[in-house]
């Protein structure tokens, strides 16, 4: 299913076989966490910006319309007409930063919804039900992700019930692919590494995680209070014991320069809402830094947001028709700017592949790492 084309140091092209199609790695999911990216694009959209794999929700989707319903509907790719894949997050992270009264057993975590304050249960079984339900083609494992940093015994026992989880989640995932009724069949799994910023626990379960033959290895629990100079640590001590020949995805990041600083240390997937949520405040990523579409200077500016991109945006909008449609508060700008970003995302991981296929992947990250991270 996964097949490394080529290595350029740590850095790896490849390509991920699904029963949705094929993915060209290392790839950027752009995140639709209720099965549309926020700031009204469409999938026919996402095909024009090089989307080639989309991310939603499993605690938000289970909440509303509910698993059942997409269910009865034909699943996820039917629901929102998407015919590549789709990759679901088990809902683990969501639990934990939404809810705000939870407990968690050994069975799974009770939570109240924060859309209505209702009480939920979910589990490992319970998550891969819904994600089964959604029909995704790759569903995340069921995890706790915790704040950095935490106590060290703390962390460990939740690296471990993490663990016990993930041998539930398989186990329950190959039993509903087993199932007549089941709509995709073919349904993989991703396990997820935790440990906060712990070497001894990251490593260690890691490797117990590698003995499960997974479809796929996540590192979770990143991004979330540690400095970028942590997260590099973190992935150097644990991608050495990811399985070579699976996909590794680290969640939730991140930048433009965290993407090429991971890439460098063998990451091949990639999601975070930082390409849409930014754009929706007018927050631009280009080939030479961050632009705020806000600022006076672009009032009269009619130069595209970026002259070198060839998004729907940059070929037919100027930066004071932005600047305007921010000041008047015209949904219009929030879209075409969303456009822009996911654009930008995807096809500086095609120049990624590129660079990494040429030999060439240490003299880009010496060129766009310090270049993409500053503001214009």
């Amino acid at each position: 299913m996964f097949k490394i084309l080529h290595k350029n140091g740590n850095a790896r092209r490849g390509e991920f076989r699904t029963v949705h199609g094929v993915v060209q790695t290392p790839v950027f999911q752009n995140v639709g966490t209720l099965a549309a990216i926020k700031g009204a694009v469409s999938t026919a959209d996402l095909k024009e910006v090089g989307c080639q794999i989309e991310l939603s929700n499993t605690y938000h989707l289970h909440l509303r319309p509910g698993d059942e319903v997409v269910r009865r509907l034909g699943g996820l790719h039917r629901f929102m007409n998407w015919d590549r894949p789709i990759l679901t997050d088990s809902g683990g992270f969501q639990v934990f930063s939404l809810a705000r009264l939870r407990k968690i057993t050994e069975e799974g975590v009770s939570f109240n919804s924060h859309i209505d304050g209702h009480r939920v249960f979910m589990g490992p079984e319970e998550s891969i039900q819904i994600q089964s339900n959604l029909a995704s083609t790759i569903a995340m494992a069921f995890d706790e992700c915790v704040e950095n940093p935490a106590p060290k015994d703390y962390i460990k026992a939740s690296a471990d019930r993490t663990y016990r989880w993930l041998e539930r989640c398989k186990a329950e995932l190959d039993r509903l692919n087993k199932l007549d009724d089941t709509i995709n069949k073919d349904q993989m799994l991703f396990g997820i590494n935790q440990g906060g910023t712990y070497d001894d626990i990251r490593v260690e379960n890691m490797k117990k995680t590698a003995k499960l033959d997974l479809d796929g290895y996540a590192i979770g629990g990143l991004a979330v209070g540690e400095s970028h100079e942590e997260m590099y640590h973190i992935l150097d001590v644990v991608v050495p014991h990811m399985p070579d020949d699976k996909p590794r995805y680290l969640m939730g990041v991140g930048t433009p320069s965290n993407i090429i600083e991971s890439v460098y240390r063998g990451v091949d997937f990639f999601d975070c809402v930082i390409a849409s949520r930014n754009a929706r405040h007018g927050f631009i990523f280009t080939r030479h830094g961050t632009m705020n579409m806000m600022n006076q200077k672009y009032e009269t500016d009619m130069l595209p947001i970026d002259p070198e991109c060839g998004c729907p945006t940059c070929r037919s909008y100027s930066r004071a028709y932005m600047r305007h449609l921010f000041k008047a508060k015209e949904m219009l700008g929030m879209r075409l700017c969303v456009l822009h970003n996911l654009y930008f995302y995807n096809h500086l991981m095609e120049e990624i592949r590129n660079a990494i296929e040429e030999d060439r992947f240490d003299a880009f990250r010496a060129e766009y790492t310090e270049k993409l991270a500053r503001r214009l």
